[in-house]
């Protein structure tokens, strides 16, 4: 009995190479159609069918499970290559077109979609340390910071110092029309005066050409009128450096009368409300000035006639003196200020001519 059953699996097992020879790399003959025939209790072989029969195949498809589900057992997973579906936002689960979850505004940090901060509506917190309930009507107004009396001063000294290089009053016009403001206007003539007070005669006189140039331009006659208020309450402290300066104010005032920049009567009615001794001086020499019988014509050369523009007369006549005095007094100081006074460098061969003279003279 065993030998048969030997017999008959040996048999079979030749079948079953047989049929392995003849079917081909998808497991199909040449010829004809596999079909399932039974090879043992519990196992399935194909068996070539017959002629006629049309070849069934079935499709390879992507199979795509969601993170939560378990792929079944008898299925092989297929993933494309260039796929990284871990770190990809589009949707898993198989439904839609594939694009980005949330249009990009889900996931893990992420603050929302490009753009729609825009789009939301702010939102204000009370107890938010910087809130602040009149936000909502905000009006953005032009500041201009003011800039105190000393630091305008160093600002337009240099346009003073310059003016007395080059004499263009048109130049220094301009300059300080572009850092004068209202407020500020008064401190021009003040400025300008306590300047030329420190300076020699020929710049006093030009400093009364360019206040009277300013008249109109920069500044009113209001404000030429407060700026020598400002000056005659100062003047017990220019007095310290400049001894004069009660006499050079006075003349700053007569010839600022002359030239309609002041008027009249602000030599005897000044807005200062209390005059101290220095001031009182200023002013009555100013009263004195445009009193006298010659009228107001005199006042253009009330700081006399600098340099060139002097007759040569005039010149000789004064080194003359200058000779005279100082042998007399033999202070060479006092002579040599005199000569500086009258600002004629070109000129001073005269003395030495004078002297030269004088020297004959007595042999």
């Amino acid at each position: 009995m065993s030998t048969d059953k030997m017999a008959l699996a040996a048999e079979r097992k030749m079948d079953v190479e047989t049929l392995h020879e003849d079917i081909d790399e998808d497991g199909v003959s040449d010829d004809e159609t596999p079909r399932r025939v039974a090879v043992g209790k519990d196992e399935l072989m194909k068996k070539p069918a017959g002629d006629g029969e049309r070849v069934k195949r079935k499709a390879k498809r992507l199979v795509k499970h969601n993170s939560g589900e378990r792929a079944p057992t008898n299925t092989m997973d297929f993933v494309v290559p260039h796929r990284r579906w871990k770190n990809s936002r589009r949707s898993r689960n198989g439904y839609g077109r594939g694009l980005p979850k949330k249009g990009g505004a889900g996931g893990k940090g992420v603050w929302g979609l490009p753009g729609s901060e825009i789009l939301e509506e702010d939102f204000e917190d009370h107890n938010d340390p910087n809130y602040d309930s009149d936000d909502k009507n905000i009006e953005l107004k032009e500041v201009i910071p003011d800039i105190t009396p000393e630091e305008y001063f160093k600002r337009v000294e240099p346009i003073f110092l310059e003016y007395y290089e080059h004499g263009d009053t048109l130049e220094v016009a301009q300059s300080l029309y572009e850092e004068t403001t209202e407020v500020l206007r008064p401190l021009v003539t003040s400025i300008a005066i306590e300047i030329a007070m420190d300076h020699k005669q020929s710049h006093r006189e030009m400093t009364s050409v360019l206040i009277s140039d300013l008249y109109g331009r920069v500044v009113s006659g209001r404000d030429i009128s407060r700026g020598f208020d400002m000056v005659l309450k100062n003047l017990p402290d220019l007095i310290l450096d400049t001894p004069e300066a009660p006499t050079i104010l006075g003349n700053f005032i007569a010839r600022a009368v002359a030239d309609d920049c002041v008027p009249p009567r602000y030599v005897t009615n000044p807005e200062v409300e209390e005059l101290n001794e220095y001031a009182i001086v200023a002013l009555k020499r100013a009263d004195t000035l445009l009193n006298m019988k010659k009228g107001w014509a005199h006042l253009d050369n009330v700081w006399g006639m600098g340099g060139p523009l002097r007759p040569v007369k005039i010149i000789t006549k004064q080194m003359t003196l200058l000779l005279q005095e100082y042998l007399s007094s033999r202070d060479i100081k006092e002579a040599h200020r005199c000569l500086l006074s009258l600002e004629v460098p070109h000129f001073h061969h005269e003395l030495v001519y004078e002297v030269s003279q004088f020297i004959f003279s007595q042999e």
